[in-house]
């Protein structure tokens, strides 16, 4: 599983029926800085195109026609569910601007302790990010789900020869909800990044780290 990061936008508010609203937003189109090169390489950014997940948002499942699955999760943790999509209480909105999000979260989920804990770290300002976790597509259905350059030398406009990566196709499973809206160090390890003799950065992924 890939991980994004981004500071979007989280807004809670609690409705008559004493459930609660949870929703944000991820931006598409947004430059991450995953590392800063440290003192001897290069920095590494990365982009989501727009649009990206659109595959498994819109798409229904082969077998049963029903939405795919995606959950709304703390800290990209599956055993710390909040919402999804298969049980009504988390619905997606795509556009060529963001990732919009809305999830119900029922008076029971707010009873469970973990859950307590992610709504007082939203009232304290800590979990103030929103990081989608996804996997890239097999190359036989999507030639080119992703493409790397490099950024080149423009001091005066804010770039500095970093290698960037921009996602053009992924396959959204959830989006959780982060202390720190960036990638995990872990993961950034396990998305590893070299260079081939040309000089083009490329990555390579460690499939085997996917958690579905």
């Amino acid at each position: 599983m890939l991980w994004a990061g981004h500071g979007g936008g989280l807004e809670i508010r609690k409705r008559a029926s004493g459930e609660l609203s949870l929703s944000g937003s991820f931006p598409y189109g947004v430059p991450a800085v995953l590392s800063d090169g440290g003192r001897t390489g290069r920095p590494k950014k990365e982009i989501i195109a727009k649009r990206a997940f659109e595959y498994r948002i819109n798409t229904p499942s082969d077998h049963d026609g029903k939405p795919k699955e995606i959950h709304l999760l703390s800290g990209h943790d599956f055993g710390k569910p909040l919402a999804s999509v298969r049980s009504g209480t988390l619905s997606l909105k795509d556009s060529d601007k963001a990732l919009t999000f809305t999830a119900t979260i029922t008076e029971e989920m707010q009873e469970v302790s973990y859950v307590r804990d992610v709504l007082a770290a939203l009232n304290a300002g800590l979990a103030v990010g929103i990081s989608p976790g996804f996997r890239l597509p097999p190359k036989r259905r999507v030639a080119e789900p992703e493409t790397v350059e490099d950024e080149g030398m423009r001091p005066e406009e804010g770039a500095f020869n970093a290698i960037i990566r921009t996602i053009k196709s992924a396959l959204l499973y959830e989006l959780s909800i982060v202390t720190r809206p960036a990638y995990p160090q872990t993961q950034i390890e396990a998305r590893n990044w070299s260079m081939t003799d040309g000089g083009v950065a490329v990555p390579v992924h460690a499939y085997n780290r996917w958690r579905l």
